[in-house]
């Protein structure tokens, strides 16, 4: 399975994204409104980083600094890993293993198309290990798959 298919399968592919000139505020109200743990930062249609609630807890809330008048520049993670399409969910994996992120752009020729979350990588594993289920099931009953 490629990230391709994943993007596809996704419900909802919607991409969230902020300015790093933006607050911190601005960012957690787009979050919390969207039900999403992230948020992609691009200036000027280029993505310059990534703002997650991790980056609000670590940077914003254990250093004491105020959502109101912190810029999301001050505290995103700026240098973004990314995933192509045509990679497998099994680089996915390991990206976000190594890494030890939640969050993956995907970027197709320079291009974003997508963001890939820890949660879309359990469903497809859950979806994708169903149908081999299913299948072997009709395989050991005789069953037409």
């Amino acid at each position: 399975m490629n990230i391709r298919q994943i993007l596809q399968g996704k419900s909802i592919n919607a991409l969230y994204s902020i300015s790093s000139d933006q607050t911190v505020l601005d960012g957690l109200k787009v979050m919390a409104d969207k039900n999403i743990g992230a948020l992609l930062v691009v200036d000027n249609g280029v993505l310059t980083g990534i703002f997650s609630e991790r980056d609000y807890a670590r940077k914003v809330i254990l250093k004491d600094r105020h959502s109101d008048d912190t810029r999301i520049s001050d505290i995103m993670t700026a240098n973004v890993f990314t995933i192509e399409p045509e990679q497998t969910l099994e680089d996915c994996m390991v990206i976000m293993s190594d890494k030890h992120i939640r969050h993956l752009p995907v970027m197709d020729k320079g291009n974003l198309i997508g963001i890939i979350s820890i949660n879309d990588v359990v469903t497809a594993i859950i979806r994708d290990q169903k149908t081999r289920i299913d299948s072997l099931e009709s395989y050991i009953s005789g069953s037409p798959y």
